[in-house]
């Protein structure tokens, strides 16, 4: 298994910090979360650890899914920021968050924000294609205005761009799916967390509900060959989560 650590568990920390943390438990990857407050990364620093690497393209303030094409553009001008470093350091992949639909484009125009958020994918999918690039879209948790929480639709569009899924388990668990129901020949990266259902609470493996054993048991007989990113809120969380897989599988 490959196995690697997402850096969300130091953002309020230096990610030289929270890199030596990860490279120090005998993790072999890293995932990196491109935005505040790790906006620009020194891709010198990343060679001084003995750590290879996946990249989370920024989620916090971009919205490939917006009608307003100023906002849109600018959204898909940051995510392709991360796969020109993704490009520079051959990172295994990067994630990426299908968009949002705010409250009156939810109301109105969602099928419009659907469609501008499958145009989006198309781009950026074809953007890391040109550059050598794994670009992944992530499946989103139950929370209003989020897209793609079905994990049948996002399959079917992104078989049909030949493009890859990241699948997040937790947010999956969320949106109310059983572990069997999980898996799709689509995925080539995977976001592994815990919760109980009720909330994306990003836990420790083994601190939630969720049966792991069943959904990575079904990925390892699928002969998945992707990373298993420990996606978790603290350091803690993550040694906890490293010390869950290494007992179980």
């Amino acid at each position: 298994m490959k196995i690697g650590a997402s850096t969300l568990a130091g953002i309020d920390r230096t990610l030289a910090e929270t890199l030596e943390f990860i490279e120090n438990l005998g993790l072999d990857y890293a995932e990196l979360v491109h935005q505040f407050p790790s906006e620009t990364i020194d891709v010198d620093i990343l060679e001084s650890y003995n750590l290879k690497y996946s990249i989370h393209s920024p989620f916090m303030d971009v919205n490939i899914a917006a009608l307003q094409d100023k906002s849109r553009l600018n959204s898909i001008n940051q995510i392709k920021d991360s796969i020109d470093i993704a490009n520079k350091i051959n990172a295994e992949a990067v994630v990426i968050h299908p968009g949002l639909a705010p409250f009156l484009a939810n109301k109105y125009f969602l099928d419009k924000v659907y469609e501008t958020a499958n145009s989006s994918i198309k781009e950026l999918g074809e953007y890391g294609e040109d550059l050598g690039v794994l670009a992944t879209i992530e499946n989103m948790p139950t929370f209003d205005g989020m897209l793609y929480k079905n994990l049948e639709d996002l399959n079917e569009l992104l078989t049909s761009m030949d493009m890859s899924m990241t699948l997040d388990i937790g947010h999956a668990n969320h949106a109310g799916y059983s572990p069997g129901a999980m898996y799709f020949d689509s995925i080539k990266h995977i976001h592994a967390h815990d919760n109980f259902g009720d909330d994306d609470a990003h836990l420790a493996l083994g601190e939630g509900s969720i049966d792991l054993k069943c959904i990575i048991g079904i990925l390892e007989e699928k002969h998945y060959n992707g990373i298993y990113i420990i996606e978790v809120n603290d350091y803690d969380s993550i040694k906890k989560s490293y010390e869950y897989i290494k007992k179980n599988f």
